[in-house]
């Protein structure tokens, strides 16, 4: 059975051969462990797929972070006029300039092209297919772009005070995520995955109120979605943070396949609101397990996941984010672990 119809069975309550499991790891990740770090990726080719040791260099973050910032350490402006800060080398850093602050400048504001570079063809999916991988696109943020743009203590108020230009600021981002959509959408074979990601939750709360999300988010997640999903691709959402309140409506958006935080929303709680109902790429705790639990605790962790979460319909992947904090121990622990209940079920 090749990776994508193992995929497309997991995701579609099929009956697939294994449980997928895949480990990220963070440039900075790869900073504090280096060649040691290497060696447990070789030992682990289901987990982190083929890798040719020296291709890694640990000490280069010139790479372009989620969301346009950089790994590296300084400032920088994305596509879209927000500045990017970053002080620690490696992970991610967060916007601290923001084109949209002041409502004057909405009327004059430019996005960028979406579609600037564009260089995807039907022979590339075509090829990915035709050698068993998974294809897909992205969809890029939205609520998370709302509020690079205007500032995130500001837009959380709009949602509150909804001013008149709240439903304008939307549409700008709304139409230059459904042109990306749109092209995407537009090659012959139907992609098997678009991936989405907002943060739309804290640590015990959504960020939002269940009625300002359905009014100013839900609509716009739901025309990019279901359009999507209308053209046969599956619908991947990543957020972090609790998020459990808003499960129904990100069900009714489209969602087939969504990126929980284990840590926020529990092993039971994910399982109460998702499980058997849509595929759960499940988040493993990188707050605490991962990080500061034992090898022993890192492994219980995963099987619980797997006992509460998988069944031999499907319906169940698993994702480790590595930061520096986590010990190799636990990050080879982990690549076990996946490895040992891959085939849990069969």
């Amino acid at each position: 059975m090749t990776e994508r119809e193992n995929f497309l069975r997991t995701v579609e309550f099929r009956g697939p051969r294994w449980i997928q499991g895949h480990i990220k790891i963070k440039p900075a990740t790869w900073k504090r462990h280096r060649e040691a770090l290497e060696a447990v990726v070789m030992r682990h080719p289901l987990v982190f797929g083929e890798h040719n040791p020296g291709s890694i260099n640990f000490d280069d973050f010139s790479g372009t972070a989620y969301g346009g910032g950089r790994y590296a350490k300084g400032e920088w402006t994305d596509d879209w006029g927000c500045v990017w800060r970053n002080i620690f080398p490696g992970m991610a850093g967060t916007v601290a300039g923001h084109p949209l602050e002041d409502w004057q400048a909405l009327d004059d504001y430019q996005p960028p092209d979406p579609l600037a570079g564009w260089n995807v063809t039907s022979e590339d999916i075509h090829q990915a297919r035709a050698a068993g991988k998974i294809t897909g696109g992205g969809i890029g943020n939205f609520f998370e772009r709302l509020h690079f743009l205007r500032g995130f203590e500001n837009f959380m108020m709009d949602l509150i005070q909804e001013p008149p230009q709240l439903p304008q600021l939307i549409s700008i981002v709304l139409e230059h995520n459904m042109k990306i959509v749109n092209r995407w959408m537009a090659i012959e074979e139907p992609l098997d995955r678009m991936s989405a990601g907002d943060d739309l939750g804290g640590q015990h709360s959504s960020l939002m109120s269940l009625k300002s999300f359905r009014k100013w988010l839900k609509p716009a997640y739901t025309k990019m979605f279901q359009t999507c999903r209308r053209h046969g691709s599956h619908v991947h959402m990543h957020s972090d943070g609790y998020i459990l309140n808003l499960g129904d409506d990100l069900i009714e958006a489209g969602v087939s396949i969504i990126n929980p935080q284990s840590g926020g929303n529990t092993i039971d709680g994910i399982a109460a609101v998702f499980k058997d109902r849509i595929c759960v790429n499940l988040d493993l705790d990188r707050q605490q397990v991962m990080p500061y639990g034992t090898p022993a605790e890192v492994r219980d962790h995963i099987k619980e996941a797997v006992v509460k979460l998988g069944s031999p319909a499907g319906g169940l992947m698993l994702l480790a984010d590595v930061y520096p904090d986590t010990p190799l121990e636990n990050i080879e622990t982990m690549a076990k672990a996946m490895e040992e209940f891959r085939e849990y079920y069969w």
